[in-house]
């Protein structure tokens, strides 16, 4: 695997300005990062007069300048959260982002597509299968399809088990009911959420499965582990990380495998982990 192929979010390193983190993230070995705004000391989702005020082609200058991509843009927030007044101030929010990440030269910017949890969008709740929300996802969806189109950038949906899209067969079921509008967006490939409650034995069937149905609309991959990176590090078993690069050698179009959830104390730890020896 490449260093071209390989990337970090951006939140595993500590806050700091744009032209530092671009330094550290590629003293690290990294050549493309997702982006959240968080990382440089700014709501992930700015009001609009504080995106007003932030100049995201200086941002990317500064990448540019350290030969550092950014393949993605957080725009996450809780698309069906159960107070519909706060879901549609944040989407309208987020479409405004969106119709300037191309500012940013991002291929994508990544969502949540959320939880009835009031409090966490990650969790699980009994009414993420409801109608309901899917009908307020599927309605907040609309004005982001429209700014990517706008941009020119893709939506990328992760499937997570505490979400409205939770596996595979729900990513599937939101293509078909976008009709022309799932070509704006692009699928996020977990291995660690695609896994889920699964026994490990399962871990195989079950990945294989998502990256046959869904590999032809990925456009990223990412690489946490169903444990805790220091877990990992340690010896604790987790996932195939083996099988995970088999997966992503075998999408029909090149994406990024972009490292999440590690800290500046582990992260060369886990990228020889996920990179494997090759």
């Amino acid at each position: 695997m490449s260093a071209t192929e390989l990337g970090v979010f951006a939140r595993c390193f500590p806050v700091q300005p744009a032209a530092d983190l671009a330094r550290t993230v590629v003293e690290h070995g990294f050549a493309t990062v997702q982006l959240n705004l968080s990382a440089l000391g700014l709501p992930t989702i700015p009001d609009e007069a504080s995106l007003a005020g932030i100049d995201l082609a200086a941002i990317a200058r500064d990448f540019h300048d350290h030969e550092l991509s950014i393949w993605g843009l957080s725009a996450s927030y809780n698309m069906v959260h159960p107070e519909p007044g706060r879901a549609a101030e944040q989407t309208r929010q987020a479409a405004q982002l969106i119709r300037r990440s191309s500012e940013l030269g991002v291929r994508a910017v990544t969502l949540c597509t959320g939880s009835r949890d009031p409090d966490d969008m990650w969790r699980a709740h009994a009414d993420n299968a409801s109608a309901g929300a899917w009908s307020d996802l599927l309605t907040n969806l609309e004005p982001l399809l429209s700014a990517a189109e706008e941009a020119g950038v893709l939506l990328a949906v992760e499937p997570e088990p505490g979400n409205v899209i939770s596996d595979t067969a729900a990513a599937l079921r939101l293509t078909t009911e976008l009709g022309d509008g799932a070509s704006r967006v692009g699928f996020i490939l977990d291995p660690a959420n695609l896994a889920g409650d699964n026994p490990p034995e399962k871990f195989e069937p079950v990945l294989r499965d998502a990256f046959d149905r869904l590999g032809a609309a990925a456009i990223c991959v990412h690489a946490k582990d169903v444990v805790s990176w220091p877990a990992r590090l340690a010896g604790e078993p987790g996932l195939d990380f083996e099988l995970v690069r088999e997966l992503h050698a075998t999408l029909p179009h090149p994406v990024p495998l972009i490292i999440q959830d590690a800290d500046p104390g582990n992260i060369l730890a886990v990228r020889t982990l996920v990179r494997g020896r090759a």
